[in-house]
């Protein structure tokens, strides 16, 4: 990489959405996100592969080749993090993508985004699906005062546990609560839903958020007890209102 020269204009870090699922981009995504990755060849990326692959289906034309990757998952070496915007500072944008929807949300893009702010690089957030905003937006809940909550317990007991205590703060406070689990565990935390929360709780279940077999339903536990739907491996959201 070139050396940074006099008067040379600090680069900035673009968070680039991505789709939720296999749909086309560009029926989901604005064209901003489109003149992006075609102007940027440096990127931040949980997986290489997909997001090469994704890059291509926006811009097919985009050369393969002179993309840079930088790798930010569970493997990866906090020390290493604090080089990833070294681009930016030799006057090159740097693209940040998420696995699915927005980065720095429910994902571990916060880390390079904190880093921006250190090194007073520009941060620039792109418009995109987030499945977590998408499910809020359409559960009829209460919008103006929600938590998410991330994954809930995998241990059986801290997990119902769990459950009615983010009953009780919703009824306390009036405050829509939010989680998600595994695809894989979906139906098993379905029953747990049904079987701990109160018959008159409202559960909104969002599945498939943007693609061709999107639910969304909000119903009470009871009636959601004399419904069977099949969430295994369908990315989910959960919303609990008492």
């Amino acid at each position: 990489m070139e050396d940074k020269k006099p008067g040379l204009v600090v680069g900035k870090l673009y968070l680039i959405p991505t789709t939720l699922g296999d749909s086309a981009p560009l029926e989901v995504l604005p064209i901003s996100i489109k003149r992006a990755i075609e102007s940027i060849n440096h990127y931040v990326a949980e997986n290489e592969k997909t997001a090469r692959r994704f890059i291509k289906r926006v811009s097919a034309n985009k050369s393969q080749p002179d993309l840079h990757f930088e790798h930010l998952n569970k493997f990866t070496d906090p020390t290493e993090i604090a080089t990833y915007l070294n681009p930016c500072i030799h006057g090159f944008d740097v693209g940040l993508l998420s696995e699915a929807g927005c980065p720095g949300i429910a994902d571990p893009g916060a880390d390079v985004i904190r880093l921006a702010h250190e090194k007073k690089i520009q941060v620039v957030p792109l418009v995109g699906p987030s499945s977590i905003l998408l499910a809020m937006m359409s559960s009829g809940m209460n919008g103006q005062s929600f938590a998410f909550n991330g994954y809930l317990p995998i241990d059986a007991q801290e997990r119902r546990t769990m459950i009615k205590k983010l009953e009780k703060l919703s009824k306390d406070t009036g405050q829509s609560q939010i989680f998600m689990e595994t695809p894989y565990r979906n139906d098993k935390l379905i029953v747990e839903l049904k079987k701990n929360l109160q018959p008159y709780t409202r559960l909104c279940i969002a599945t498939d958020i943007t693609l061709q077999n999107e639910f969304i339903a909000t119903k009470s536990v009871y009636e959601w007890r004399e419904m069977d739907v099949d969430l295994h491996k369908r990315p989910t959201i959960f919303i609990v209102q008492a």
